[in-house]
């Protein structure tokens, strides 16, 4: 499974960015995907997940009510859409897939979302 993300960039606080992530290979079927972030000169820390059905979704709580993500399971996709962003939400943004819901194996290269004061 290869994973690619994409949608990263330069945003003001406030404002809006959706990352996708584009999955390659059968085994996206039935795979919970995730999104996680790692800020410069911190550890790699959870953002958000979903099950296969797409029925059940988790939060980090520094992103809930702000960030939503999901997926489309006809074009192997997830996608995270982050509304008012701040400056702490700056980092290098990776998706990954799993067997279920907190497992994870497989990750893709990140994309870089820098949010600006």
């Amino acid at each position: 499974v290869q994973l690619q993300a994409s949608g990263g960039g330069l945003v003001q606080a406030g404002g809006s960015l959706r990352l996708s992530c584009a999955a390659s290979g059968r085994t996206f079927r039935g795979s919970a995907m995730g999104w996680f972030r790692q800020a410069p000169g911190q550890e790699r820390e959870f953002v958000a997940a979903v099950s296969w059905s797409g029925f059940d979704k988790h939060y980090a709580d520094s992103v809930k009510g702000r960030f939503a993500i999901s997926r489309d399971n006809a074009k192997n996709t997830v996608s995270l859409q982050m509304n008012s962003l701040k400056p702490e939400d700056t980092a290098v943004y990776y998706c990954a897939r799993g067997p279920f819901l907190g497992s994870y194996d497989t990750w893709g290269q990140g994309t870089l979302v820098t949010v600006s004061s």
